[in-house]
């Protein structure tokens, strides 16, 4: 009775800190920007009236730095992700006495440590894959089926088109349009990082927490820049975060179940000793 009493207390902490506080989230983001004109404020501080520009849109610097290299980081992780997950596959094949010259020669050539751990870290990596696609096609169905245009392109900033909230224009089943900025796309590449703080917090790896840190402040970062460009505005970043969030959490517990992920992290060890707490 006692140990049924502690796990409920176990899921109630788990599921009000991981769910509760990001739906909390979401309703103070729709209160205090979706619901007044704090975004747009905010964005009328970069915005320059007598040339109707954002300034720091015409800086071909800014935006090589902040928007076309920004994206080699959740790039490069995605791609290391899938190679590692084709990779895995590879050690099986060599397992058996009738394959041990096979083994032989990679342990020569020195890559079997490398097969050896894609293999062992197969669900790690393709719950990489897997949360970064949800999280793509996610924020890529919210931006198609709210039809949300980017502030450089309305009327409030001397384009063509009427400023729109995102709820003005839902559409559950149907595209609602062409626009395409609700929420942030850069944003959430930076967000989908995310996911590896749920496999350290698998393996309760004492860093987790800064890749919980790490990936929060390079989405704020993505987010913003485009925000003084004129692109985005500030609360997009948010619901980006939200919904990655969300999406990463939900797959994450799909791969590894609440019990694993609500364990305490360790204080005094590395990946390798946390890598052995949990089998594949």
């Amino acid at each position: 009775m006692q140990a049924l009493s502690r796990s409920r207390a176990d899921a109630w902490r788990f599921y009000t800190w991981n769910l509760g506080l990001p739906l909390l989230c979401a309703a103070l983001v729709f209160l205090m920007f979706d619901m007044t004109r704090i975004d747009i404020a905010f964005s009328d501080l970069f915005y320059d009236p007598v040339s109707q520009t954002f300034p720091l849109d015409q800086s071909h610097l800014f935006e090589k730095i902040t928007h076309k290299w920004a994206r080699i980081i959740p790039d490069w992780t995605g791609e290391a992700a899938v190679i590692g997950l084709l990779l895995s596959f590879l050690w099986p094949l060599f397992k058996g006495e009738r394959r041990g010259r096979g083994q032989a020669l990679l342990e020569k050539l020195r890559v079997a440590p490398l097969l050896r751990f894609t293999a062992r870290h197969r669900r790690d990596f393709l719950f990489v894959v897997v949360a970064f696609a949800l999280c793509t096609g996610a924020i890529h169905f919210l931006k198609s089926h709210t039809s949300v245009y980017c502030p450089v392109e309305t009327t409030q900033y001397a384009g063509k088109i009427e400023h729109k909230e995102w709820y003005q224009n839902f559409e559950l089943l149907k595209t609602a349009g062409d626009g395409r900025c609700w929420p942030g796309g850069h944003a959430s590449g930076g967000f989908t990082l995310l996911a590896l703080y749920f496999v350290a917090r698998r393996y309760r790896w004492r860093h987790a927490k800064a890749l919980l840190h790490g990936p929060l402040l390079l989405g704020f970062v993505y987010g913003t820049t485009r925000v003084l460009q004129g692109w985005h505005y500030m609360s997009h970043t948010f619901w980006a975060g939200i919904v990655v969030w969300l999406v990463c959490l939900l797959t994450a517990l799909l791969f590894y179940g609440r019990e694993r992920l609500e364990q305490p992290l360790l204080k005094h060890s590395g990946p390798e000793r946390a890598g052995t707490l949990v089998s594949n």
